[in-house]
């Protein structure tokens, strides 16, 4: 039988023939069931024609699943997986003024989504493939999810990991049994080492964490279950990185519910998916350091973005001081603890990025728990800051003895507590006779914050002023008007809640100037 490729499909072999990368090829240990790749010779061109499984379709030379392949995960990993809870939660409702439920993902063994689809790629190999084993590039959760159903379904899994990947994840990778191998910089590195090294010599099959047909599918089971949960839903709200658990997700919803909304939620330190929507294909998004650090996949799957791109219907995104804020509104309501990319889709709710589900019922995917200790503790703090409770400022006080007791006399005034104060002398080259006190100090909320301001801003000198989020400290600077000094000397600056740059108060002089 005579196979006519299409334009697209010729040129995508074309590029093949001179030696690019061919964006449609995935590692693959070959066999027919894996490749469903037809040659023929037409002239000197070799056509690759790819000849999706039944249900499937062909998207820019990428085999694309259907809602049938994600009930087919569903049924499949059902046994070796938690069914995670679906919960309402009558206090972030309140909060976000939305009929809020909370998707527990966080409930699997190894704290994530991942290992939905992990379990369902690992099932889907043949005998012999599951006798080879298995390869992944990962510093994370889908390496815990591979290690932990390869450990199950005994099958062989090696994890190439980056220097970057965290020592705890590492330590219980190899505690669950995985061959753990540490190469490269960055994923990228380690993702090049393994196909160079392992699927080309031994023959195993590279399970991408995002944009694999399995693991899109095996994800999209946490969509049926939102709806089994949850039958009114009018939205679910799904973090995004590398695009594959909302592709999933969005098959089922859309199939089972078409008029429920499906929302992602990116942080802006980025935003692949925004950019690849506004693109009409995948392209690189810069990227910088985030809470969300699951979620800082530059480029989305190619496959994942092919799936989705007709399905989604909104993609907003979120400050780190919103991921901070929603870390400690979840712990001091739900008494629950989330990583940074885990709980994204709900910074979105209570950041008002999504004003249109006002009084409409939403369904939150929350994707992951594991966070270090330490992390979570510094985050916690900046969540405080970005939510005005906890305040730092600096002022002159006269320095005689009670000097620094009538500012402390001052604060418990208003009823805030001093965290941290200290006091010097030698930048104060023109106050002979002052003493510079800088002081951190935790109030209730943002009234008692503006009170604190208002009283020592009447009885003191203030250098610096860091009184709650961007907006609100504006506000207060314009009201200290001449109180500001010109002393340069004073190395004081007030920072910006989590950004990278900080104001200074005082003006730089010419050599400390950028280029």
């Amino acid at each position: 039988m005579s196979l006519a490729p299409s334009a697209s499909t010729t040129a995508h072999s074309r590029r093949a023939m001179r030696g690019t990368p061919c964006i449609g090829r995935e590692p693959t240990c070959g066999s027919l069931a894996r490749g469903r790749r037809a040659m023929r010779v037409r002239g000197a061109i070799q056509v690759d024609t790819v000849m999706p499984r039944p249900g499937a379709r062909v998207a820019a030379g990428l085999e694309v699943p259907s809602y049938e392949h994600v009930r087919a995960a569903y049924e499949r990993v059902t046994e070796g997986v938690v069914r995670s809870r679906c919960t309402h939660s009558a206090a972030l409702s309140e909060q976000t003024g939305m009929n809020l439920h909370l998707k527990h993902e966080w409930e699997q063994f190894t704290g994530s989504f991942k290992e939905r689809g992990a379990r369902n790629a690992l099932l889907a190999l043949d005998a012999e493939q599951r006798a080879r084993g298995v390869i992944a590039a990962s510093a994370g959760n889908h390496a815990l999810a591979l290690a932990y159903h390869g450990k199950l379904l005994n099958i062989p899994v090696t994890v190439i990991m980056p220097s970057i990947a965290p020592l705890t994840k590492i330590t219980k990778c190899r505690k669950l049994g995985a061959r753990v191998i540490l190469e490269g910089d960055t994923i990228a590195d380690a993702a090049a080492h393994a196909h160079a090294t392992y699927v080309t010599k031994e023959g195993l099959k590279y399970i991408n964490g995002f944009d694999d047909f399995e693991i899109i599918s095996g994800a999209g089971s946490v969509g049926i279950e939102m709806l089994e949960d949850v039958r009114n839903a009018d939205a679910v709200v799904i973090p995004v990185g590398g695009g594959g658990l909302i592709a999933g997700v969005a098959l089922a919803i859309k199939q089972l519910k078409p008029n429920c909304l499906v929302i992602g939620v990116e942080p802006e330190r980025c935003a692949s998916m925004s950019m690849a929507l506004a693109a009409g294909e995948p392209v690189k998004a810069p990227t910088t350091a985030t809470l969300a650090d699951g979620l800082a996949v530059p480029t989305v799957g190619p496959r994942s973005f092919q799936t989705v791109k007709d399905l989604i219907d909104k993609v907003v995104l979120v400050s780190e001081s919103d991921i901070a804020v929603a870390m400690l509104r979840l712990l001091e309501n739900e008494k629950l603890i989330q990583e940074g990319a885990g709980i994204s889709g709900l910074a979105a709710c209570l950041a008002g990025k999504l004003p249109e589900l006002q009084g409409k019922t939403v369904v939150v995917a929350m994707c992951g728990g594991n966070i270090d200790t330490s992390t979570l503790g510094y985050v916690l703090e900046r969540g405080l800051v970005a939510d005005g409770r906890l305040v730092r400022f600096s002022c002159v006080v006269p320095d005689r003895p009670g000097g620094i007791a009538g500012l402390c006399n001052k604060i418990a005034k208003v009823g805030a507590s001093i965290k941290h104060i200290v006091h010097e002398r030698a930048w104060l080259q023109e106050e002979s006779h002052c003493v510079l006190v800088d002081v951190e100090c935790e109030v209730t909320d943002m009234n008692m914050s503006e009170s604190l301001f208002n009283e020592i801003n009447e009885n003191y000198t203030l250098k610096t002023a860091n009184f709650g989020p961007l907006s609100k400290r504006q506000q207060l600077k314009s009201k200290m008007g001449s109180k500001l000094t010109d002393d340069v000397t004073n190395p004081i600056t007030a920072c910006e809640v989590m950004d990278d740059d900080c104001e200074i108060v005082y003006p730089s002089t010419d050599e400390d100037a950028e280029d």
